[in-house]
């Protein structure tokens, strides 16, 4: 059942906090054990790594009143969309919908919402993958089905995003014209180095696939031969057995 104060007796800060804690944390298993089976059976992981934190109690209370809201739990649980927070960093830009699709897959996991600022940035340049989704959380004497948001971006995504943050924090979100603007020309910027990266990739993979083909073409014939030398030196051996 999804997570209602009251009704599931839970009626403490602390209870709730408890129960988003233990989401996180089997959010953070579940992509570990992704990250380990990428590694072990593709020889290649998209995973570059994962950030983790739960939102405090002052960031909560912020939210609610920049939403004319009241403080309380009800509220909290029904409007915080993000006190459980997942930040899963990636090298290439496709390695995120392969993720993304990968955790939607899930069937435990409900997809509630996507935003797709990477094809759709926000006016300050942002750019990132956001899911949330509504997992069970099981408990000694029951599940509560309890909502964490993910985000999916690239390394070079997730540079720019910690600077913008920076700097909005720094000016309490009312950033000087100038900055903003720059920021906005970076945002550009990395998209195109996120391209390039991406594309370099690409050929890479391309050129080491030729390559391995090439190698096994190479190895079969080289079997070939090995086999047809055996074969002349056995039909040999037997006309020996018959002299003129």
């Amino acid at each position: 059942m999804e997570l209602k104060i009251r009704e599931d007796g839970i009626n403490s800060y602390e209870q709730v906090m408890l129960i988003y804690r233990a989401a996180l944390k089997q959010m953070n298993t579940r992509l570990e054990i992704l990250s380990e089976e990428f590694q072990q059976r593709y020889k290649y992981n998209p995973i570059e790594h994962i950030k983790s934190r739960i939102k405090s109690g002052d960031s909560i209370a912020r939210k609610l009143r920049r939403r004319g809201c009241e403080s309380s739990l009800e509220n909290m649980v029904r409007y915080c969309n993000d006190i459980a927070g997942i930040r899963i960093i990636c090298s290439f830009t496709s390695d995120i919908y392969h993720l993304a699709e990968i955790i939607s897959s899930q069937r435990d996991l409900e997809v509630i919402l996507i935003k797709d600022y990477i094809k759709r940035p926000k006016p300050s340049g942002y750019k990132s993958y956001h899911m949330l989704v509504m997992m069970p959380v099981y408990f000694s004497e029951q599940i509560i089905e309890t909502k964490v948001e993910i985000q999916i971006r690239t390394i070079a995504m997730d540079f720019w995003g910690s600077l913008e943050h920076k700097i909005q924090y720094k000016f309490v979100g009312e950033a000087p014209e100038h900055i903003r603007a720059e920021l906005l020309e970076c945002s550009a910027m990395i998209s195109a180095l996120d391209a390039k990266m991406l594309s370099l990739n690409q050929e890479i993979m391309e050129q080491s696939e030729m390559e391995d083909k090439a190698a096994a073409l190479l190895e079969q014939e080289r079997r070939k031969a090995k086999f047809r030398a055996q074969n002349h030196s056995h039909y040999g051996d037997e006309s020996s057995m018959f002299p003129d």
